[in-house]
């Protein structure tokens, strides 16, 4: 396993970053903690990452709106909140929207669609894409110990609640 992690490591951070994902980059955050990855690499690439995501889908939308109106035509919901959180925080949304489930990917294509300054978005990007790896990173880098007592803990009576939640779940979906 620690072959693994150190051979594919980075390549499965920067991946997952890549599309926004915060799980990768807390999970490389612990593996820092434990010597596996080093914390400032870690950094690095979930930064790079989330930085060239978003400007891909910024650009795509920029340059093929066609393409793009068609890919967030089943989340009209979710683009109507972002156009209210770009009117309500302005460029600050750039920002905020990589700690925002199920917005993530939307803003920076609603934003592209937009006449949105090119090298503005790239800035605020940046800033929210180093802000972003700063805070989940060496947030789970700092709390690694915790995470790993509260996964041996889970190991112990974890399962066993799993289990008792699973036949819940089946008692309940037969009774109805």
């Amino acid at each position: 396993m620690e072959s693994f992690i150190h051979d594919w490591g980075y390549i499965a951070l920067f991946l997952y970053s890549f599309g926004g994902g915060m799980l990768a980059i807390a999970i490389a955050g612990v593996f820092a903690f434990t010597g596996e990855l080093n914390i400032y690499y870690v950094l690095v690439v979930a930064t790079a990452a989330n930085f060239i995501g978003d400007q891909f889908l910024f650009t795509i939308a920029r340059n093929n709106k066609t393409y793009a109106k068609q890919m967030m035509q089943n989340h009209k919901r979710k683009i109507a909140l972002a156009h209210l959180m770009m009117r309500k925080y302005g460029s600050w949304t750039i920002l905020l929207q990589k700690y925002v489930y199920g917005i993530k990917t939307l803003i920076p294509l609603t934003i592209g669609l937009t006449k949105f300054n090119t090298t503005k978005f790239m800035i605020f990007n940046l800033l929210g894409a180093i802000i972003w790896s700063l805070v989940v990173g060496l947030g789970a880098y700092f709390l690694g110990e915790i995470f790993l007592e509260s996964v041996e803990e889970f190991k112990t009576y974890g399962v066993m609640i799993l289990i008792v939640i699973i036949l819940l779940i089946t008692f309940v979906l037969k009774k109805y």
